[in-house]
């Protein structure tokens, strides 16, 4: 269905080619996974195959890219809309109507289908993601999560033979993820439709794929192969699969199902061993369970407090009777359904929105009356779409201004951005980085301040493995400087890694805050891939295992 032939990518005078030396065929009727570390070509690899590679990207395509026998160089995207569906990694970018339900229509319009079809289709596919209740909302209005599912939805209407999706769970919750991945199997198994997809959060999607297409770094050519034979080669695993290693299982799991198959032996080993003591996985002063043990900030006054928050938009009620307490050193998951309330929380505690009822301190100041230049000394929000915090031209641009805002030395954000984005030039123009990376630079403009309180919604949206190790040892170094960090996030292997409380929002309220290995064990949807491999056990993460065996050998 999908044919490369000897395909190369090269954008404007870059040194080096984005991809090169692709040569493979995705085959009809299959899912096929994109895997790799951030940067190393995925989205082009999919651009090309929608036609947006050269046509609306630029660049210089060498080789040849073949869909359902059209030739993408010779056929713009419009040429191909009929057989490919696309979604990219920024849904709000794909929207063109202002409802929900305009938006699942209109690419069919496009095509001229029949009111008849359409409205069936538009049915269908309402109930297919969960999108019923949402039909008439404004898309704008929507949660990230929602927002990424209408963007899937726009494009399964027009009944497409391709899909091809970038990054289609990174904002949803895990049951919404679970649900559009449903989907994703019943188009592939029932209609013969062809799907590939990239997406770092491989925990979640390695499972289903038939085929996975390795692109193991800048230079290399992509390998294509089995799941389990590219998860052996691939430098980005699930958590599942890293276990098998340590394990030493053959041949390695790919699903929490497979591996709780392979584990009975591992659970003796750790049933006579010390449980991991409480707290993140791993960190400074972490004994052979792994946790830090001593609760942060303990008897510090709290760096924010919230007392029975309400919060209105639009007259519409979306947080109330919320109460949360933020202590130095803490660092604290907000965890929850779309649409729950985490990123209104976020917002309302930098002052974007103003409370409708009860109280909200940051530092001692209600945010909403705080001057900005006094704000960001106190709190610093990095948002889901980082490109909101950035508008300069280059790298080094955002640099000199986010010294300058912060009143900081020269030189202290681009240190951050060393170390969060290894290898960035500073003439990049942060548009031309992917979503991680500008996700990185956004946090490094952030933490230039050093606010003692950081804010992060959906931190790993566009993250690769090492990535998010990077961003974890960051916070981790803040927490242990006394810095906090309350994080809104759907990666619960994230929130195991590195949360020392976890707090569950339904419905705009809080219905659980307690220790992230009482609250997220207690609870299916988030409990780690390990935690659900070895339970009863205690164990969350991979790094609590290693540790506890290591110590139980020396």
């Amino acid at each position: 269905m999908i044919r490369f032939e000897e395909v190369s990518v090269t954008y404007g005078d870059a040194a080096a080619p984005a991809v090169q030396g692709v040569d493979l065929t995705v085959p009809e009727g299959e899912l096929c996974l994109l895997v790799g570390p951030s940067g190393v070509g995925k989205s082009t690899l999919l651009n090309a195959v929608c036609g947006l590679v050269p046509h609306f990207t630029g660049g210089t395509l060498r080789g040849r890219v073949t869909v359902d026998g059209r030739d993408t160089r010779t056929h713009p995207p419009r040429e191909l809309a009929d057989v490919v569906g696309t979604v990219g990694q920024d849904p709000l970018a794909h929207f063109v109507t202002d409802t929900v339900e305009d938006e699942l229509a209109y690419g069919m319009e496009s095509l001229g289908l029949a009111p008849d079809v359409m409205r069936r289709r538009v049915e269908e596919t309402l109930d297919l993601l969960g999108l019923a209740e949402l039909r008439d909302r404004a898309v704008r209005t929507l949660s990230g999560g929602q927002m990424q599912r209408v963007a899937i939805g726009s494009v399964l209407t027009t009944h497409p033979k391709v899909l091809v999706l970038d990054e289609p769970t990174s904002a949803l919750d895990p049951a919404a993820a679970e649900e559009v991945l449903a989907v994703l199997q019943r188009l592939v198994h029932d209609l013969g439709t062809t799907v590939l997809m990239a997406e770092h959060r491989l925990e979640r999607v390695v499972q289903y794929a038939d085929q996975v297409i390795l692109l193991p770094g800048p230079g290399a050519a992509p390998v294509m192969g089995d799941p389990a034979g590219m998860m052996a080669a691939s430098p980005v695993r699930p958590p599942v699969v890293e276990l098998g290693r340590l394990a030493g299982w053959a041949p390695l799991p790919l699903s929490v199902r497979d591996a709780r198959r392979k584990a009975t032996p591992l659970r003796e080993r750790l049933s006579a061993v010390a449980a991991p003591a409480p707290g993140p996985a791993a960190g400074p002063g972490a004994g052979p369970g792994g946790g830090p043990g001593a609760e942060p900030g303990a008897g510090a006054e709290p760096v924010a407090a919230v007392v029975g928050l309400g919060v209105h938009r639009d007259r519409t009620p979306v947080l109330h009777g919320v109460g949360l307490t933020v202590r130095p050193g803490e660092t604290v998951a907000l965890m929850g359904r779309n649409g729950a309330g985490k990123s209104t929380l976020l917002r309302t505690l930098v002052g974007m929105h103003p409370p409708s009822a009860g109280s909200v301190r940051v530092g001692g100041a209600a945010p909403h009356k705080a001057r900005p230049r006094e704000l960001l000394r106190r709190v610093g929000l990095v948002p889901q779409e980082p490109r909101d915090l950035l508008s300069a031209d280059t790298v080094a641009a955002e640099c000199t201004a986010a010294d300058r805002d912060a009143d900081a030395p020269a030189g202290s954000c681009r240190k951050l951005v060393a170390r969060l984005l290894p290898g960035v030039p500073d003439a990049a123009h942060p548009r031309d980085l992917s979503e991680g990376q500008r996700l990185a630079l956004a946090l490094a403009v952030v933490l230039t301040a050093r606010p003692p309180l950081l804010l992060l919604d959906e931190p790993t949206r566009g993250l690769d493995y090492a990535a998010k190790a990077r961003l974890v040892e960051v916070v981790r170094g803040l927490a242990a400087e006394g810095q906090a960090c309350v994080l809104a996030t759907h990666d619960v292997e994230l929130a195991a890694e590195l949360a020392h409380r976890v707090v569950i929002l339904a419905d705009g309220e809080v219905v659980a805050d307690g220790p992230t290995e009482d609250v997220v064990v207690s609870s299916p949807a988030f409990a780690p891939q390990v935690a659900k491999v070895l339970a009863p056990l205690p164990w969350l993460t991979v790094a609590q295992v290693a540790r506890s065996l290591e110590g139980a050998s020396a």
